[in-house]
Parts: C-alpha cells; structure tokens; sequence
C-alpha cells in the first residue's frame, strides 16, 4: 500500500489514483535560461525516484516535465524581466537558442544521473495556442480581466485560493503577481498575470504572439504568457483536466502552484490534481545555494573534480525529498566511498555466482522490506540502509546479485552495467602487504591496511590463509 504525504492536506494519504494501474505525473521542469546548478538537478531526481518508486510497485507511468522558455520573469510573482530574454542579451543570443543551449545542457545532466526519460517534454512556447484557450475560457467566466497591461486572474473569485499555501489572503505578500510598474487597474495584489500584453515594460518583448485579448490600448492583443498559465496547458493538453501527482519544489508552494490550481479549476469547474509533493532544498555547508558565493555548482563543476555523476546520485539517495540536505564535498567523498564499495560487491558476486540469479526465502524478506520503505512516502534512506543490510547477510552471492539488480530499478545506480575497472596499483600494493602479514599472522597491522582499503572504497574478501 502506497503512502504518499500530500501537501494539500498536510498528511500522509493511501495512493489511490484515477484509473487503477495508471499514474499521470506531471513535474515542473528548468526554465532555460542558465546551467541548472545540482540543487535544481536533485529536485529533478526527486521526481525520477518517484516514477521509478511507482513503477517499482506495478504502476504504470504517463510522465511529463516541461521546459519554460518564455514568460517566467526574474521573481517567480510575475515581476521583472523575463528570463530567457535575460539570458539572450547575456549571451547576445536569440531566446530560441539560449533555450536550445541550455535544454541540451540539462539533458547531458540528466542522462549522466540517469533519470528515465519523462514520457513527454514538452516546451511552453509549443503551447501557446492552448494558454490561449484557457485564458478565454478564464475570461468567459469571469475568473479573469483585462488591463493595458496585462490579462489578470482575479484570486477573490476563486475562494479555495490558498488551500495549498494555507496562508490568509490578507496576510499574503502585497506585490504578488504585479508587473516592475504599479497597474492602478489591477483588482488585488495578489491577481497574477495569464498574458503580458507587449506594451509598457514589456514593449521591447523578443517572444510574443498575437492573441484575441484587448483593452483600450491594446488592439492586437500581441503578448506572451505568464508562467504559470504554462504549466496548466502543458499538462491538460497532455494530460488531460484531473492528473494524479503533480511534483514541484517547496518554493513553487504559496505562488506558482497556487494559481496553477486556481487557473486549472477555475477553467474546468473539476478538481486540478489529486496528490501535490514538494521536494525540499538542497544547501552547501548549511547555507542556501548561492552563485554570489561560489556554491551554485554545477554537474559539469562536480564531474571536473574527479566525481562520477552517479556519486553524486548516491549523495541524494541519502536524504529524504521532504528533507533539506547539505551538501559538502566532504559528504560527497562519503557517498564516493559508498558507491565504490556497492560497486565492488556487485563485481565479486557476479564472479562467484554457482546457482541462477533468483530470490528466495531470505532474500524475500529484504525485497519485502524495500518495497515497505519505498512505499512508506518514497523512504528511499530508508531502503538504501535495507540494500546495505542485505549486503552484510548470509544469503548466496546469487541472490544478493539478483536482490541488488532489482532494487536498482529504484536507486538507479547502473550496477546491471557495471563493470570493475583494473584496480589501481597502490591499491594492489596495500593487498599485497596486508596477505603478507596475514601469512605472518600480524593481524593487528593487517587490520589497519584492511580499513585504508576499505576507505579508498573497495571491499575485502578473505580467503584462507595458505601455509
């Protein structure tokens, strides 16, 4: 029984989706403007141990993650400049090919962490033509109004406005959804904009489309959307009206998300999306995550250090998405150490194995208990612990092979691909001194050389000793 914590109602709830069998997931993606720093990236294998963890359990999984390459501007409330224009005249480069840059960038990320490709990655600049449609059918019913300088959503029509932020609407930050200039027209300062019209501090726009909307100065309507319209769009068009799981990070919470739901509902009249989860931040030496400071790291800066990707995978299995985790390279080693080490258990049991790779009665135990903590609101710590006691147990090499292959379709560690790589020679020189003393039977000093194999991250299988 599949338990996932549900931030809408702040509880943990039975997974229960909309057709028996099936998952329609949907998880907010990058916007493409900059190099996804691996605070972004851990949030994005946040939403593959959640696929993988659903599939695990026999679901099968219809998964979208977008890319937002127009209209998210700098602050996530609908103010300042827009984001991939942004990084257009950084770069001195079309929108169009920042995002192209940058979503090949990213894909490189996430194939080097190996996260399944989502079923669907739609861009918001192919779904203009659908945020259209919504926004007239918003307008139509009277949820949304017109300025010179934008079309707005009008939050006191919509009264279960805050039921996922659980914030009071008159305590909720004055400034929410305005343009860089006040918009005397504008109902509530929590209205967001569904369509920036191309007029007033958007009149040098790069991206915009003609659209059906007018004011008393506008005549044409040419504009582009507003981020959150996106998100709604994409997911319909792919989706359809009611999904099961809609993924995002704890700060999409009181602003993005909140009006994806009213938008979405306000349109359709039925229920946005059934189970809300929010993946946590990650911090660099328990501080935020900052470029000004040289902590904004990138996959690219984690591989020029010597890492593999998949270390960095390992790091994040550690710490649970509704968890804040910290991140030093210090922790990074340890995760280093404990993947060489996984890795070379894998490599000794596919050398010794003597049956058929199957699982039975012991090993029906761990796979019991893996499957609990997974089910237990995706407690991947949890189960890597369990795939560690397994290691430790008594059962066939055959079987911990068998055993770790299938967890892997969850912790996604590649060990079905793993090969060993000729082991270094300073660690051969260290097994070769510590069989010496072990024929000597100095096995205090031998010990010693033991634990300095071990920290290098490669397991020692003792044989006995010949005279």
């Amino acid at each position: 029984m599949l338990q996932l914590y549900n931030t809408l109602t702040r509880q943990k709830e039975q997974f229960t989706p909309i057709t028996p069998g099936k998952v329609l997931f949907y998880h907010c993606g990058p916007t493409v403007y900059w190099t996804q720093h691996i605070g972004n990236l851990r949030g994005m294998m946040m939403g593959d141990l959640l696929r993988r963890s659903l599939e695990y359990v026999g679901f099968v999984v219809k998964h979208v993650r977008n890319y937002t390459d127009v209209g998210h501007l700098t602050s996530d409330s609908d103010t300042g400049e827009d984001k991939m224009e942004k990084g257009a005249k950084r770069e001195g480069m079309t929108p169009e090919k920042i995002a192209k840059k940058y979503i090949d960038i990213f894909e490189s990320d996430t194939k080097a962490l190996n996260l399944l490709e989502p079923t669907f990655k739609p861009r918001a600049t192919e779904y203009i033509f659908q945020m259209i449609d919504i926004i007239s059918t918003l307008l139509a019913k009277g949820f949304a109004y017109t300025t010179d300088l934008a079309v707005y959503f009008d939050v006191t029509k919509f009264s279960s406005y805050t039921a996922l932020s659980h914030q009071q609407m008159d305590k909720i930050q004055e400034g929410a959804g305005k343009a860089d200039v006040s918009d005397p027209r504008k109902k509530h300062a929590s209205d967001f904009a569904l369509w920036f019209f191309k007029a007033g501090v958007h009149s040098n726009a790069l991206q915009y489309w003609k659209s059906p909307f007018q004011s008393l100065l506008v005549r044409d309507g040419e504009g582009f959307p507003g981020w959150h319209i996106e998100c709604s769009a994409m997911s319909k068009a792919l989706l359809g009206t009611t999904i099961d799981i809609h993924l995002g990070g704890v700060e999409h919470i009181p602003v993005h998300h909140t009006n994806e739901i009213a938008q979405s509902e306000g349109a359709s009249g039925v229920k946005f999306v059934k189970y809300w989860l929010h993946n946590e931040h990650l911090l660099v030496n328990d501080k935020k995550m900052a470029k000004s400071e040289g902590t904004g790291f990138s996959l690219a800066e984690i591989i020029d250090r010597g890492y593999d990707p998949l270390v960095l995978r390992y790091f994040f299995l550690q710490a649970h998405y509704r968890s804040k985790q910290n991140f030093t390279w210090e922790a990074l080693d340890g995760a280093k150490k404990a993947l060489q080490l996984l890795r070379n258990f894998v490599t000794s049991w596919k050398s010794n194995l003597n049956s058929k790779n199957k699982i039975i009665e012991k090993g029906k135990l761990y796979k019991e208990k893996f499957t609990s903590a997974i089910s237990d609101d995706l407690n991947i710590p949890k189960a890597l612990g369990i795939v560690w006691d397994m290691t430790k147990s008594d059962i066939a090499d055959a079987e911990k092979l068998s055993l770790i292959l299938d967890f892997d379709r969850v912790l996604g560690l590649g060990f079905s691909d793993w090969k060993q790589k000729e082991i270094p020679k300073h660690i051969q020189i260290l097994i070769e001194e510590r069989n010496t003393l072990r024929k000597e039977k100095k096995f205090k000093e031998s010990d010693v050389i033991r634990k300095q194999i071990e920290d290098a991250g490669y397991s020692v299988n003792d044989t006995p000793i010949s005279s």
